[in-house]
């Protein structure tokens, strides 16, 4: 193969080194692309590497050390690519967190890695960290991204850059770079992802090489990209690493947004998730479906010829001929990604055969690709000359895969994570004879190829009754699926049980006494003081706004009056419920109805509702919760135009569904 990027970046052992080595050789060529009120500008590998340096040296001079690490919560965009290369610079840890998350998940990560600093995008986050500097002397500097970075930058200002050189000089490939904590639920037990310098570069080196093929066909300089992967995640950030090693320069934008940009930023390698190919796809059946009849005959030929066309081992001259009569067609779809696409990389493997097939046909070769935090990037991957349509691929150079009995996908060598930060239990029961365990199901064919089909999902101990799940005994929700939960977010005596789409926790009775609430015969609340009712007020609405305070959620109802116990409606946003759905890796055919029921959701919501449970009395303590798709409108009558909730409407509205939630504790 000859000299490539990926073999000249396996020399380094730092992930800032390709930087300042592109500065230094072509400090012109554009390595970034800026997305501002004016469109899409461009960063030279010059322009660049003087931004990493001037907050590279704030951060010497705020006092990180060498191996400190130093907190990121932050949505995706520019200021998050020259934050991250600035602490690689100085020797420093990443701990990136995304926009979205919680503050409960803000303090849980910082009580765990002891950052000596942090830069935080949002006002609760950000009172979150300053609030944790008190209990937490480690924490020293807490900057707020909204106000950009130039107070990072001035403290620095009159530091030599010779300090942030010697500190690039020292970084070895064993040096920690980042700890990941994939997202997952806010309040049970996270598993920080330790991965060096080293694993990082070597995938993406491997990646660069094994698409090397393809890139080589461009000209200098021609390659690009732009990334709507979230970059606290894997996908993202061994995306943005590849880039820079296979010199593709990359925009960054926030989560679903790509579709919308592709057309202003044309880019020639295209970096995505199925999701984007089964959009188009969809949007052009229902075109043709919207038009007549002979419409969709002529998609459905076009999609055959295409598909037909990839999949023949020769191109002959009638398979040329019947994809050339579609091209037409096929225009419009190559202009819905840009028009310039000349490689696309398809993250997660949830791409059909007969998809994959259609749009390498019509002219945006397709490789999909797989990898799991702890392989710290692409361990499968197609390859041009090389691929397999609906697989993820062969093993990278120097990695064995190998699944196990029960269907679950392990791989053995190359680039691995150096362990979970501070669990050294969890990091060897993470491999199984030298074996690592991915959690995920996949198949592999007689070639090699592998079909990821889905996550493990460990057998809970439960007793099936039709429609949900009732623990046998006293455990955390999902037994076998969700790890236990830390005792400082744990609902005392919790015994839940999950319906889907509702999510029953039972709690242990209050003991009764003065200013109690008191239990008649028939398990209802049978006496409340007038003073205790107004509080009960207070305390709920406060319980419900801390809940609508998670992006996630849109509406909060408590029900208590009238009830054994509480119990509320929960409404979810549709843009991040969209947005779950993404970084959650499920279908785009997933209906709101099926991801408001999903197990993995709920038990997110579950962990909100645990933690708003300490701020009430336990009469209060909401033991079940339904989780509905839709939010409550005006036009339904069910919201006031003041946006107040109207609380007798939504009861008398959903009163089946409240009844389910009682229901199901006394079967």
């Amino acid at each position: 193969m000859g000299e490539t990027p990926g073999s000249l970046a396996r020399g380094h052992s730092g992930l800032s080194d390709l930087v300042y080595e592109m500065a230094g050789s072509d400090a012109h060529a554009h390595m970034f692309s800026v997305l501002g009120a004016e469109g899409w500008g461009r960063r030279t590998a010059g322009e660049f590497a003087t931004e990493v340096t001037a907050l590279a040296k704030g951060l010497v001079a705020a006092g990180v050390a060498e191996g400190d690490r130093v907190l990121l919560v932050s949505g995706a965009h520019h200021d998050w690519v020259r934050f991250a290369y600035a602490v690689w610079s100085v020797r420093a840890v990443l701990v990136p967190l995304p926009e979205v998350a919680t503050a409960e998940r803000v303090a849980q990560v910082v009580r765990q890695v002891h950052p000596a600093a942090a830069v935080v995008q949002g006002e609760r986050q950000y009172r979150t960290a300053v609030a944790l500097q008190r209990e937490m002397p480690d924490l020293g500097r807490v900057w707020r991204l909204e106000e950009g970075l130039p107070d990072v930058v001035s403290l620095g200002t009159y530091m030599d850059a010779s300090a942030v050189r010697f500190r690039r000089d020292e970084v070895v490939s064993e040096d920690a770079a980042v700890v990941l904590f994939p997202m997952s639920t806010v309040s049970r037990r996270m598993r920080g992802v330790v991965l060096s310098h080293g694993a990082l570069l070597t995938a993406a080196a491997d990646l660069v090489d094994r698409m090397w093929p393809r890139l080589s066909g461009l000209a200098p300089g021609r390659a690009s990209a732009v990334l709507d992967l979230p970059l606290s995640e894997l996908p993202g950030l061994a995306s943005l690493v590849a880039c820079v090693v296979g010199r593709v320069r990359v925009g960054v934008v926030a989560p679903g947004r790509l579709r919308s940009e592709l057309e202003r930023f044309r880019p020639t390698v295209l970096v995505c998730r199925p999701g984007l190919f089964e959009r188009i796809h969809g949007s052009e059946r229902e075109s043709a479906h919207s038009t007549d009849w002979d419409s969709v005959g002529t998609f459905n030929a076009a999609m055959d010829a295409a598909v037909q066309f990839d999949q023949s081992p020769k191109k002959g001259a009638w398979q040329r001929l019947s994809r050339s009569m579609y091209d037409w067609s096929f225009s419009k779809v190559r202009d819905q990604v840009g028009g310039r696409v000349h490689l696309a990389v398809c993250w997660g493997g949830g791409l059909s055969e007969r998809l994959d097939s259609y749009f390498s046909g019509v002219g945006v070769p397709v490789m999909q690709v797989f990898g799991v935090a702890e392989t710290a990037g692409v361990f499968t991957a197609n390859a041009p000359g090389e691929r397999r349509p609906g697989t993820v691929g062969q093993a990278m150079p120097g990695r064995e895969v190998w699944v196990s009995r029960e269907g679950e996908l392990y791989v053995r060598g190359g680039a691995v994570f150096s362990g979970y930060w501070a669990d050294g239990e969890g990091s060897r029961a993470a491999f199984r004879e030298g074996w690592l365990a991915t959690g995920m199901l996949a198949e592999v064919d007689e070639a090699g190829f592998v079909r990821v089909r889905g996550r493990v999902r460990p057998q809970a101990s439960v007793a099936e009754v039709p429609g949900r799940f009732v623990p046998r005994g006293p455990v955390p929700a999902l037994e076998g699926v969700v790890e236990s939960e830390p005792e400082a977010v744990r609902a005392p005596d919790a015994v839940p049980s999950v319906e889907a789409p509702a999510v029953v926790a039972e709690l242990a009775p209050a003991p009764m006494g003065s200013g109690e609430r008191t239990r008649g015969g028939t398990g209802e609340f049978a006496a409340v003081r007038d003073g205790d009712r107004s509080r009960d007020a207070e305390l709920v609405a406060e319980f419900e706004a801390r809940l609508r305070a998670h992006p996630l959620i849109s509406q909060v109802l408590v029900i208590v009056e009238g009830r054994p116990f509480a119990s509320a409606l929960v409404t979810l946003v549709r843009d991040q419920l969209e947005y779950w759905r993404l970084v959650n890796g499920r279908p785009l055919s997933m209906a709101p109805e099926e991801i408001a029921g999903d197990r993995d959701l709920l038990r997110e919501v579950q962990g909100l509702v645990y933690e708003a449970n300490r701020s009430v009395p336990r009469h209060l303590a909401v033991r079940s919760f339904h989780v509905l798709a839709e939010e409550f409108t005006v036009q339904s009558g069910l919201v006031r135009p003041t946006g107040e909730l109207r609380r007798e409407a939504v009861l008398r509205a959903f009163s089946e569904e409240i009844d389910g939630l009682y229901r199901v504790r006394r079967e």
